[in-house]
């Protein structure tokens, strides 16, 4: 049977621990460019996982109210640590761009193997939280961190960014696509969050849908 890939609606419990969950401060912990500098693991952690400028670093300035906690910028793979913020109890994770970066080859396969060492070996990770871009959808690139997902039994739910940037009909035509190309994938969440951090929709669901993992 099918996974039906709706559109999440957290309760209004839900969303009201995720408005209170990033009611205070986010901070900055550390960049890791080596597993051995991975902060202990002793809280939940989640993380965000992309392509190359699909808008990690903006969502999450944008999720936690703090512009310019996460660096954004609009050259593809500028990310190229393992960045952790602190919130509460939580770790917010922003993970290296895949795909396309301007940078040697040596540096692009560096940071690449840690994050596919990180995604397979963090024991406190409760979700990965996939992005793709809505003009896009779910492209090529995107099916080896998919799979890595999968063969690491690693929750991932999909998050499409820069929802303002396309039309209704588009949008459409996007979740359509994209709810086909997560059929084949076990580890996949079975509904999708569709998020603006230019105009802040779908922010509320996020947090509510974060803070429903905190649930003991």
């Amino acid at each position: 049977m099918s996974l039906p890939f709706s559109l999440a609606a957290p309760d209004p419990a839900a969303l009201e621990q995720g408005r209170l969950l990033f009611a205070g401060e986010t901070r900055f912990v550390k960049g890791v460019v080596a597993m051995d500098g991975l902060p202990d693991g002793d809280r939940a952690e989640i993380c965000f996982a992309g392509r190359s400028n699909v808008g990690k670093s903006s969502l999450i300035n944008a999720l936690t109210g703090r512009k310019g906690l996460a660096r954004a910028s609009n050259t593809p793979g500028r990310t190229q640590e393992i960045n952790f913020f602190v919130r509460d109890g939580l770790y917010l994770v922003d993970l290296p761009g895949y795909g396309y970066a301007k940078a040697p080859r040596d540096v692009v396969a560096r940071w690449q193997g840690l994050l596919k060492t990180y995604l397979a070996g963090r024991q406190t990770l409760r979700r990965a939280f996939v992005l793709i871009d809505t003009r896009h959808g779910i492209k090529p690139v995107d099916d080896e961190i998919l799979g890595l997902l999968d063969s690491a039994a690693v929750p991932f739910q999909v998050v499409l960014t820069k929802a303002d940037k396309v039309r209704p009909e588009a949008r459409e035509a996007t979740l359509a696509q994209v709810r086909a190309a997560l059929r084949p994938h076990p580890a996949a969440y079975p509904e999708l969050v569709v998020t603006s951090a230019e105009t802040g929709n779908g922010l509320d669901t996020l947090r509510g849908v974060i803070a429903a993992l905190l649930d003991p």
